[in-house]
């Protein structure tokens, strides 16, 4: 992994430096993992199934960059550094980048419009950064 971009963010003040720990990474792949089962459960309303697939995919974001050493305490950046610390692609970042859209519209407006479609592409994309982080396996000491 090319390490530049992400400490380009850095120098920026966009990202900050921070040795990643293990019981965090296992704390964040634990609930990412229980909110992206949770989120397929036909049961729920499609709103809930929603909350749940984006708040996995903020958690096994945010793993994925603290394995690699950074830390950032805005959402939508850890989502797109998404391309740096596990090779996603642009059309993956866009479904990403739909749902925090959705996302800020119901925290800040009260208002949110999600279908099946993008609770489906939100759940199939939650579980490639979940398979992604489970490759990139223990942090190194």
């Amino acid at each position: 992994m090319d390490r530049q971009p992400l400490d380009n963010l850095v120098q920026i003040g966009q990202l900050k430096k921070e040795a990643p720990d293990q019981q965090e990474l296992e704390g964040l792949i634990h609930s990412g993992s229980i909110r992206l089962q949770d989120s397929r459960l036909e049961g729920l309303s499609l709103e809930s199934r929603f909350d749940l697939a984006y708040n996995a995919a903020h958690a096994l974001a945010l793993a994925a960059l603290r394995w690699h050493g950074y830390r950032s305490e805005n959402r939508y950046q850890v989502f797109q550094c998404l391309t740096h610390t596990l090779d996603f692609l642009p059309a993956q970042c866009r479904v990403l980048d739909q749902a925090h859209r959705k996302r800020n519209l119901a925290e800040y407006e009260g208002h949110l419009d999600v279908d099946q479609s993008l609770v489906r592409g939100l759940i199939l994309v939650t579980q490639s950064v979940l398979d992604g982080v489970l490759k990139l396996g223990p942090v190194s000491r």
